[in-house]
């Protein structure tokens, strides 16, 4: 039976790959904007990476931290934390001087009618962020939203399509890249674009969002008819490790599984294990924003959880009564308003 504390305990379990890169990163981490859906979890497994190597490393994690049972999961686990809003004048100055950055920060929901903060923190904040630590190696966590839609049978956007964000959203997210970049080009900083698409907690991500609507019979829109996911637990490995793999210029790599997922089909899979019989709406087009994983795979290789497992994972974690974070994914969206 899913708890929360076998959740977590399968997402921060640190694999041998992990701990034997994270004894060549040198020096400390800190992750910047923790408190989201995925920095908790990749706070801790770095923590834990960090015990099994029998190192003295440490973890920092800074964010608003709104969200106490993530603060709590951090504390309980002797986690470093520091309480910031990074927007806040001077705030960057009072951090300390680290040598490894993860950042995270970043707004997505609620950018209609709040673009002006979206872009000061997509935007803006990176800029100083990329100032600030101009001397540490930064992985930048991005998006796959800023691709255009490609077809379906293509295997997905690669690292060389050239982007087409569509909305005020994926517009940001794509300044936030270029800014790293700048900052790359003119310090000659290690960084490393993390473009992600669509991980998979239990609690919260495409697949939760698909079983929520089945359960509340509401019809499954077919226009997006496929996407791309991955554990989140994978994708949180391959953002530390990606600290191996920084460079100036920029690197950037597709972060995501080898699959692509026909939403059709996974439906079908999550009504069967949920007894609903899934009702659709719509016809599936030819085109969806999806991503080559290829380079990924090369360099981090397959991840642990299949689509197939995370299925069933997910239609059990429901059946258990897992609780949901409250946060669709809203994959569906094909005009970028969010």
């Amino acid at each position: 039976m899913w708890t929360e504390e076998l959740l977590d305990q399968k997402l921060t379990a640190p694999s041998s790959q992990l701990i034997a890169d994270i004894k060549k990163i040198r020096g400390d981490i800190m992750i910047l904007g923790a408190g989201g859906k995925m920095g908790p979890t990749l706070a801790l497994l770095a923590k834990k990476a960090v015990d099994a190597s029998v190192l003295s490393k440490r973890i920092i994690a800074v964010s608003r931290f709104t969200d106490p049972i993530a603060v709590n999961l951090m504390h309980d686990n002797q986690i470093e934390t520091i309480s910031a809003d990074l927007l806040e004048p001077d705030i960057l100055s009072k951090l300390p001087d680290v040598e490894n950055i993860i950042y995270m920060a970043g707004r997505k929901f609620g950018t209609n009618g709040q673009e002006a903060q979206t872009w000061a923190m997509n935007a803006w904040l990176p800029a100083l962020v990329a100032e600030r630590f101009k001397k540490s190696n930064i992985v930048v966590f991005s998006s796959g939203n800023i691709y255009p839609m490609v077809p379906v049978a293509s295997g997905g956007a690669s690292e060389q399509t050239i982007p087409e964000p569509v909305g005020e959203y994926a517009m940001s997210c794509l300044a936030r890249e270029r800014m790293f970049e700048y900052g790359s080009q003119t310090y000659s900083t290690p960084v490393f674009l993390y473009r992600l698409n669509y991980a998979v907690d239990l609690r919260y991500g495409v697949l939760y969002d698909i079983a929520a609507q089945l359960l509340g019979g509401k019809p499954i829109k077919l226009s997006t008819p496929c996407f791309n996911c991955i554990w989140q637990g994978d994708a949180n490995e391959m953002a530390l490790r990606a600290l191996l793999h920084t460079g100036s210029p920029a690197v950037k790599m597709n972060i995501t599984g080898p699959e692509t997922v026909s939403v059709r089909d996974a439906a079908e899979k999550l009504g069967k294990l949920l007894s609903k019989h899934p009702v659709f709406e719509g016809e599936e087009a030819q085109i969806a924003y999806l991503s080559n994983s290829d380079l990924a795979m090369k360099t981090f290789g397959i991840p642990s959880v299949s689509v197939d497992e995370l299925i069933e994972w997910q239609a059990e974690w429901i059946s258990d009564g897992g609780r949901s974070l409250g946060k669709p994914t809203h994959f569906e969206e094909r005009k970028g308003k969010f």
